[in-house]
Parts: C-alpha cells; sequence; structure tokens
C-alpha cells in the first residue's frame, strides 16, 4: 500500500511541475499569437477590399467585429466581416469583402482544419475566386441547385463556406438598414 502511494505522490508532483511548465508557456505564447492573429485578419480584410483605405468597426457578429471600409474621401467603399461555420474536420473561417451593394468582392480562408488534398483546397484561388460577385441568393453549391462548383471529395466544406457567407450577408443587410435607418433619423432631425 505503502508503495503506490509513494507512486501517486510522485505522479502528482510530476503532474504538478508540468501543468505549471504548461501555464507559463501559454502565457508567454498567447499574446504572440492574438498579436499574430490580428495581423493576418488586418492583411486579409486589406485583400478582400482593397479600393478601402481606412476601417471602422461598425458591429459584431460570430463575435468578430463588421467593418466599413472607406475610401481617401471617407466614402464607404465596401464591409468585410469573417464569415465562419464547422465543416468536415472544424471550424472554416473566411474573411469576407463585400461592395456597398452587398454582392461580395472577394474572400480569402483564414482558418481551416480541413482533410489535406480534399477540403483544404478551399483555399485554392481558383475555388475562391468563384465567390466573387455573387449575391446572398446565389450562395449555394452546384450539388444544391446553385452556381458554386464544390471542391470533389468536399462538398460538406465547399457548403460549410457558401452558407456562412450567405448567413453573413444577411446580418450585413441587417446592419446596413439599421445604420440607414439612423442616417434618415439623424437628416430628418436636422432639417
Amino acid at each position: 500500500m505503502k508503495y503506490y502511494l509513494k507512486l501517486g505522490f510522485v505522479l502528482l508532483i510530476i503532474t504538478i511541475i508540468a501543468s505549471g511548465v504548461l501555464a507559463y508557456i501559454n502565457s508567454i505564447t498567447k499574446p504572440i499569437i492574438e498579436k499574430n492573429q490580428r495581423k493576418t485578419k488586418e492583411e486579409a480584410r486589406l485583400e478582400v477590399l482593397p479600393s478601402a483605405v481606412t476601417f471602422d468597426s461598425i458591429s459584431y457578429f460570430n463575435d468578430e467585429v463588421v467593418y466599413t471600409g472607406k475610401n481617401e474621401k471617407g466614402e464607404i467603399v465596401g464591409y468585410t466581416f469573417v464569415a465562419s461555420l464547422y465543416g468536415y474536420s472544424g471550424d472554416v473561417k473566411s474573411m469576407i469583402g463585400v461592395t456597398p451593394e452587398l454582392a461580395v468582392n472577394k474572400i480569402k480562408i483564414i482558418e481551416q482544419k480541413e482533410t489535406p488534398g480534399l477540403g483544404a483546397n478551399c483555399q485554392k484561388q481558383e475555388f475562391q475566386k468563384q465567390f466573387e460577385n455573387k449575391i446572398k441568393s446565389s450562395m449555394m453549391v452546384d450539388k444544391d441547385g446553385g452556381e458554386i462548383i464544390s471542391i470533389t471529395g468536399a462538398t460538406i466544406t465547399t457548403r460549410t463556406i457558401a452558407n456562412s457567407i450567405k448567413t453573413g450577408l444577411a446580418m450585413l443587410e441587417e446592419i446596413t438598414s439599421e445604420l440607414e435607418e439612423l442616417t434618415s433619423d439623424k437628416e430628418e432631425k436636422v432639417k
């Protein structure tokens, strides 16, 4: 019995030390990881809405900030948001650039854990290009009667991306209509 208590105590000490080391390493690496994620999102925002010079936050969607992109004159040239849904192996996150008319300008996959050689092909430019100039109603894959050609062997990933963008565009419609109402109410009060 004494032998088992001694083994249990040694195991407890090893576990405490290992946990302490992991917690210390996490405290060092967490800020670096967060900084890199912010930088990746900033670069993706500029890539999906290249005509924008500044970005102002206007709302939240999926715990992510929705931005308006403005040009040098301060005019709105579009919106950006992160669309995210669970795919085959994990969340697939895309940065979406949208025109003021709420058509997709460009998308960029910023995070995915899909199967290499299948769903991971969603990061290829030729796949992402087919979402350009699409509106909410045309966000359907070919297997569901839509225009978006699904990745061979990865229909779930393709459907996930299309549905996440469709949901994001619906949310953006609501946000922009609320902003337009607020703006028109302010203009009426000024008159």
